[in-house]
């Protein structure tokens, strides 16, 4: 396990928030020069802290499309009956991501699709192959309120320094 100090944490939290920024900026944010700032990052990259960049694409402006929150329960609770519905999600674009919950429902899907009908479709594609889905609960988000990157700081107990 690497050892984080306060400017490991303080990296990874600018980061999450700001993937761009560059690296000479993210250097003088965590006060450090260039050389060292860059080897902390390589560090945390190396260690898989850092699990990628990416950009947020404002969907909205690029094409209609519709986000949708499912619900999904499984016919059957067996661990081979978890992997093949994870293994039939993996090939589906639309399912942008996936989480195994506790309490009701075996999972909560996050599915960007052009609109109703063609989550319709992956929903009709999931039921006819088989892959144990029993029932399913769709939620339409009309809006996005808020979306933001992990309070690292307070997942680790750490006061707030920025």
């Amino acid at each position: 396990m690497l050892k984080l100090d306060d400017r490991d944490l303080k990296i990874l939290a600018i980061l999450s928030r700001e993937g761009r920024i560059s690296k000479a900026e993210l250097a003088k944010r965590v006060n450090l020069s260039a050389a060292p700032a860059w080897e902390r990052l390589r560090r945390l990259e190396e260690a898989g802290l850092i699990a990628g960049y990416r950009a947020e694409i404002a969907l909205k402006k690029l094409a209609p499309h519709v986000t949708v929150f499912m619900a999904a329960e499984l016919e059957s609770h067996r661990a081979q009956d978890f992997q093949l519905f994870e293994r039939a999600l993996s090939p589906l674009d639309e399912v942008v991501a996936c989480w195994a919950v506790g309490g009701g429902f075996d999972y909560i899907l996050q599915i960007v699709t052009r609109d109703i009908d063609a989550y319709q479709r992956l929903v009709d594609h999931l039921l006819e192959a088989k892959v144990g889905l029993s029932r399913y609960f769709t939620y339409v988000v009309t809006k996005s309120v808020k979306l933001t990157a992990p309070p690292l700081v307070r997942l680790l107990g750490m006061p707030a320094q920025e």
